[in-house]
């Protein structure tokens, strides 16, 4: 079965919330349906009791975690009163004690669940309730920075068969938003991926398109490109893109040089011409 891109960020958020608390067990699993989520990465387990396990909301940890869409934790999650307890067998099997559930939450939506976890009871501080929070935190930034991505696509795609007038302009608006978007993620991995969604939508017009010429932008020049074509002033692009208008102009001196290009105009045609904007 191939791993999937969301695989990927939550078995790195739990060995990031392993490091970052000192606990010896982290597990969770992201929510693919309205009714249930189910544990799928282990991080330290010792058995494999907790995998597959369907999590509710309301019971147990989690469960209640995932209702209040704020972090819980228990001291001895066997005794504890203020949780349901519909987990125990897994949870004993493992020999947990000491946990903390930490849901994943984007635009007001649990979308999946951190545990990290003990095998004494012990109460867990701020500090390890902190950095749990944190590494949830970096599953919400990739979780929504795909559905912005695919959010772009879609309404750079029209339907098979459907001309609609305008719909390359959508495919070059969606192109300079990712374009604006991908210097912001800190993740290189998830930033390569936004970047080759890029190149997807810039090769999109057909074969002529994808036929580079011979000519290499850097990755800032065709940031900058993208907003001119989009019509966007050297201070507006400086807004967009974080930098400063001074800088932006160097940039675009540079690409029209590279592109043989006198106006602006006329660097956005040949960078289209060469495949490096939709």
């Amino acid at each position: 079965m191939p791993v999937t891109d969301e695989a990927v960020e939550m078995r790195a958020a739990l060995l990031r919330l392993r490091r970052a608390t000192g606990l010896p067990v982290a597990f969770g699993g992201l929510l693919h349906d309205a009714r249930q989520l189910r544990i799928a990465e282990l991080n330290g387990a010792a058995t494999s009791a907790l995998r597959g396990l369907a999590i509710c909301p309301g019971n147990g940890l989690g469960g209640k975690s995932m209702a209040l869409s704020r972090p819980c934790a228990v001291t001895d999650y066997p005794a504890a009163r203020h949780i349901s307890h519909e987990y125990d067998a897994a949870v004993a099997a493992e020999g947990l004690r000491s946990v903390v559930a930490v849901p994943v939450v984007v635009r007001r939506k649990v979308r999946g669940l951190l545990y990290g976890a003990l095998r004494h009871p012990l109460v867990l501080g701020d500090r390890v309730l902190d950095a749990a929070v944190a590494a949830a935190r970096d599953v919400e930034q990739a979780l929504a920075v795909r559905d912005e991505v695919q959010r772009l696509l879609a309404e750079a795609r029209p339907p098979v068969g459907e001309h609609r007038p305008g719909a390359w302009e959508s495919v070059r608006e969606a192109h300079g938003a990712l374009r604006a978007l991908a210097p912001r993620i800190a993740d290189p991995a998830l930033r390569d991926e936004l970047l080759d969604a890029c190149g997807r939508l810039a090769t999109a017009a057909g074969p002529d398109a994808s036929r580079a010429g011979g000519v290499s932008l850097a990755p800032r020049e065709v940031d900058v490109l993208s907003c001119v074509a989009a019509g966007a002033t050297n201070a507006a692009a400086a807004e967009r893109l974080g930098l400063r208008p001074e800088t932006v102009k160097a940039y675009l001196r540079s690409a029209m040089r590279k592109l043989g290009a006198h106006r602006r105009g006329e660097a956005v045609a040949a960078a289209r011409r060469n495949g490096l904007l939709p």
